[in-house]
């Protein structure tokens, strides 16, 4: 039970609501019997009645001023606890008049906490107490006080004046303040009976069973939840010892039943309780539910745009590691040696020859540029959309030209002789001269198409301008393996790099949204105790709307790498080994980026731009367009009203519209669809004209 209470007062602090009476009546050993009602029912008479004295303090005019707890004690003493924290004790009860009734304008004391009076009765020695409370319908603060102290009672006697019975204020109590509360272990006491008529009280009699019968309390079976006392006679009768006249009142016959409801209630202590634990607890379990509603709303909006933006670069990384591995392993294939040897080795020879290597170098050059751009532009794509990483170029240095030192020339005439001395060209001569310059080049193209193998020859049984041809044959491979070995080891750092930049790293929460998690967490942890609390001491079933899921979103960094799929939204994979030929991601993660401002729509459309300007490529690519030049500029015929007719858009269409619009009339008109040679040729026609609109339409 104290778990229950120490997370009561824990969350009374959190949401600055006062559950003092509820843990008092949890920690209370006693059995409380409250008696209620409005001021001068004579509450405290008919307690003074059951105690045989004048203990408590009873006038004409409303006098209880302050909630006062009658226990067992060896002797008539009063405690009086105030707010600075000291205490007063007296013998007997005068001193009550000074600190628990109400002064001269009917106000009660603000500086007492509590009034305990101690009286040797035997059945306050069986661990009953009484509880005489301030009247009702009197003073707002004197409500607030009974109101509160009612949560305390294990049993509240309703007192009821038989001369007004139940009135519109007494029937409002009973609900908001017995059973909304969970308060129902509830006995009706008529009092002033004896004041009415015998006829009256026949006819008040019939009413009274109507009331008992209409409210169903809970106690015990076999006992009435309604008896007639009246007050003073009983007190009266008490006093003088007569037996008779206090069983007449109707006193002996409530004591009786008072007594044998309160053991068997007692017992089965947990039953009393539970019913305005549950009360006093939903009230609490609403506020917190209002505390974590919200939250979890803003987080879900929070979370949901954020998923959005992250799940477009998803989809963006996998499209841009797709074409940067195409374009990368295509530029590696042409830094191949045996592929560079084929392609360039003959005319680099020749250009040497011809004292042009500048000139070939700059052909080499732009072939490598034009596979270095499609390369770097899908670098360029991925610091677009996830600058995450300083910009690597990819620079692949060109070595050192090549140089040849002549061998010793000989005069032997039949220098000319030899295979392949047939002149490429006239007048062309590198440092020799005349045919023997056009010999060299001749060899040069004869010696490159033929493998070691078929040569077979030393250097020394062949010619003259065969030598100097093998000469520079050998040093244009020279550099083509310098720069293949050296280019091929910077291009793989450069993938290295590349690949901790075309990687979405799912970026870490912002402060803001950091303490929106750690104020969720707190309040549905607190629930969670409150009903596991509530669980466990009393076996109270908790309503689906206040059960809760501890929701603890922590970012952690595993040494496994995921990656997400184009299909599916969400879906991950885990990434075992690297690929042969690809180099692999370090394993040490790196660093969550903080989690910028996100405009979803922005980069929605910045992506759906990208997408089409793709796809409109491949489609030109399909049709044998040029995809990457500018494109021709349409007829002075077609102007921008008639262009955008033609794609069947309005004046104002934005650059998206007009790339969608493409898009679709491409796929409606391509001539591939089309298998009648006159529809494809009207096809081909329309598809001209399409072509011509979106060029002009792009172009603005």
């Amino acid at each position: 039970m104290q778990d229950l209470i120490n997370i009561l007062k824990n969350t009374s602090k959190l949401l600055n609501q006062d559950v003092t009476a509820i843990c008092d009546y949890l920690t209370n050993p006693n059995f409380r019997i409250a008696v209620f009602g409005p001021f001068n029912h004579g509450k405290s008479t008919l307690l003074n009645a059951m105690l045989g004295s004048k203990t408590l303090p009873i006038d004409l005019i409303p006098t209880t001023g302050a909630a006062i707890t009658v226990k067992y004690g060896t002797d008539i003493r009063t405690r009086i606890l105030l707010r600075n924290g000291s205490e007063i004790y007296r013998s007997g009860t005068d001193i009550l008049k000074e600190f628990a009734v109400l002064d001269g304008e009917r106000r009660m004391r603000g500086d007492v906490t509590s009034v305990e009076v101690f009286y040797p009765h035997p059945f306050l020695e069986t661990g009953i107490e009484f509880l005489d409370l301030p009247g009702t319908n009197d003073r707002e603060a004197q409500d607030n006080l009974v109101k509160e102290q009612l949560l305390g009672a294990h049993l509240v006697v309703q007192l009821l004046d038989a001369r007004k019975l139940m009135t519109l204020g007494e029937r409002e109590n009973l609900r908001d303040w017995l059973l909304d509360r969970g308060i129902k272990t509830v006995i009706f006491v008529a009092n002033f009976m004896n004041l009415l008529e015998p006829d009256e009280q026949k006819e008040l009699h019939n009413r009274l069973r109507f009331v008992a019968e209409s409210f169903r309390a809970d106690i015990p079976s076999g006992f009435s939840n309604l008896y007639r006392v009246d007050a003073l006679p009983a007190l009266r009768a008490r006093i003088k010892g007569d037996t008779s006249l206090a069983s007449s009142s109707g006193l002996v016959e409530f004591e009786t039943a008072l007594q044998n409801v309160a053991t068997i209630l007692k017992r089965n202590r947990k039953e009393v309780v539970a019913p305005r634990v549950v009360a006093v607890t939903k009230q609490i379990q609403q506020a917190l539910q209002a505390k974590i509603t919200p939250l979890e709303n803003d987080i879900k909006k929070i979370t949901d745009k954020n998923n959005a933006a992250n799940e477009i670069k998803r989809r963006a990384e996998s499209l841009i590691q797709q074409g940067f591995s195409q374009s990368l392993n295509k530029l590696r294939s042409h830094l191949e040696l045996n592929k560079l040897r084929e392609k360039y080795q003959s005319d680099a020879a020749v250009a040497l020859a011809q004292e042009n290597f500048t000139t070939w170098e700059n052909t080499f050059k732009s072939d490598l540029n034009n596979l270095q751009l499609a390369v770097t532009k899908w670098l360029d794509q991925a610091y677009e959309f996830f600058s995450s990483q300083q910009k690597e170029n990819l620079v692949l240095p060109l070595p050192k030209h090549p140089r040849v030192t002549l061998p010793p020339r000989t005069n032997n005439s039949s220098d000319l002789s030899e295979p392949g001395s047939l002149a490429v060209g006239s007048g062309i001569g590198w440092v020799l001269g005349g045919p023997l310059g056009a010999a060299v080049l001749g060899s040069i193209a004869y010696l490159a198409n033929k493998t070691i193998q078929e040569q077979g020859k030393e250097s020394s049984t062949q010619s003259y301008h065969q030598q100097v041809a093998t000469l520079c044959l050998d040093a244009v491979d020279n550099y083509l393996s310098t720069f293949s070995h050296e280019s091929l080891s910077i291009l793989n750092e450069y993938e290295r790099k590349a690949n901790l930049v075309i990687r979405f790293v799912e970026p870490t929460d912002t402060p803001d949204i950091i303490q929106k998690h750690q104020e969720l967490l707190q309040w549905q942890n607190t629930l969670l105790q409150l009903n596991q609390a509530l669980e466990n001491n009393f076996g109270i079933s908790i309503p689906n709307q206040y059960k809760v899921e501890v929701t603890n979103e922590v970012n952690k960094n595993t040494s496994t790498q995921t990656v997400y799929r184009s299909q599916g939204v969400g879906t991950k994979e885990s990434v075992g080994m690297p690929k042969q030929n690809q180099t692999p991601v370090p394993e040490t993660p790196l660093p969550k980026q903080p989690l910028p401002k996100i405009n979803v729509a922005e980069v929605e459309a910045k992506f759906r731009n990208w997408e089409l300007d793709e796809e409109i490529a491949q489609m030109k690519a399909n049709m044998g367009m040029p995809g990457n030049q500018k494109p021709n500029t349409p007829p002075k015929n077609i102007n921008q009203t008639h262009s955008l007719s033609v794609l069947g858009l309005k004046e104002g269409a934005s650059i998206t519209e007009i790339k969608q619009a493409y898009r679709k009339l491409v796929k409606q008109w391509h001539p591939d669809l089309f298998s009648d040679k006159t529809q494809q040729r009207q096809a081909q026609e329309r598809m001209h004209q399409i072509n011509e609109a979106y060029n002009l339409l792009s172009e603005n």
